[in-house]
């Protein structure tokens, strides 16, 4: 038996797939969805895979996944961040270029779990302490793709990538043009 053979390369890039995951601290369900491997096979993998060098492991988050929209928005700092991740997720091409508005779970897949995983270790490096965890950008991602709640768009004066709600009436500013601003007078 050969590692590199056709038929055991789709297991080896789940598992791969599976410890990036598990290394972001990843809930099990968001592995299972990216991954299409069973609970069993992720616990096993979170036991005896992610030791860290100073022998310790990643936490475990329980429950429920981020579903907030309004997380995204609700400060100029947040909005600065995820318009950053947005950017490297379109970048790389874990968001695709056009919003194909079907449920978040047809956009999982181990491709597109690998460019997640690389454009969300980018975004670390350029963050120093991120204020987005790693299923908050899960989140983001699927959002974005759906189009419902959450929008990529353009400074209305520099053009810069903007995450906004979709149903703002308003067009949207940048943190930078936005503080060059004057309050308008009486």
């Amino acid at each position: 038996m050969r590692i590199h053979d056709d038929r055991y390369s789709r297991d080896r890039r789940r598992f791969e797939v599976a410890l990036c995951f598990i290394h972001h601290e990843a809930r099990t369900r968001t592995i299972r969805t990216w991954t299409g491997l069973t609970d069993d096979r992720i616990r096993k993998l979170y036991r005896n895979y992610t030791v860290e060098a100073g022998g310790t492991r990643p936490v475990r988050h329980r429950g429920k996944s981020p579903q907030q929209p309004a997380f995204f928005t609700r400060s100029a700092r947040a909005r600065h961040e995820s318009a950053i991740l947005a950017s490297l997720c379109r970048l790389l091409g874990a968001l695709p270029a056009s919003a194909a508005g079907g449920p978040a779970r047809s956009l999982a897949g181990l491709g597109r779990g690998e460019l997640l995983c690389q454009a969300y270790e980018s975004y670390r490096s350029l963050v120093g302490a991120p204020l987005i965890s790693f299923e908050h950008a899960v989140f983001l991602l699927g959002a974005l793709w759906r189009g419902e709640e959450l929008a990529l768009s353009g400074c209305r004066d520099c053009g810069a990538v903007l995450v906004t709600d979709r149903w703002t009436m308003r067009a949207p500013r940048c943190g930078v043009c936005g503080a060059g601003a004057q309050p308008a007078g009486p």
